[in-house]
């Protein structure tokens, strides 16, 4: 396999989930390779929604948020100010809204690692550009 050149998005904080999508988006397109699926990248785009609305919603603010492409692989970090693990909702309210963002996220990466922070913490995920996950 040939190692590529990684591809960076911008270095804007996103103020908006929506924000985000159009980093990554924007990274996806101008790689100078064919763009991945139309699935996959729904996917990519709706695991990057949820780790940016989970930081502004339950992880007092994002704090940082990168997104690099390699070799069919793109990782994207977000950093929130919170130190709290996202943990899978177990209540035994199904029709309650919400609760559904970090199983999906989980589902469609490749990879998840939670890094702990002094002051909050980092959430990577590796995602496929080539394939959709689930």
């Amino acid at each position: 396999m040939t190692t590529t050149e990684p591809r960076a998005s911008r270095h804007t904080l996103p103020a908006t989930a929506g924000a985000a999508r159009d980093q990554v988006r924007d990274l996806l397109h101008t790689t100078g390779r064919a763009p991945p699926p139309r699935a996959v990248s729904d996917d990519i785009l709706l695991v990057v929604s949820e780790l940016v609305t989970n930081a502004y919603r339950h992880g007092g603010g994002l704090t940082g948020f990168t997104a690099h492409l390699v070799d069919g692989a793109l990782t994207v970090c977000a950093t929130d100010a919170s130190t709290v693990t996202p943990q899978t909702r177990t209540d035994s309210h199904p029709t309650a809204p919400g609760g559904f963002g970090w199983p999906l996220i989980q589902k469609l990466s490749r990879q998840v690692t939670i890094t702990p922070l002094g002051t909050g913490k980092t959430i990577q995920v590796v995602l496929d550009t080539t394939s959709p996950r689930a």
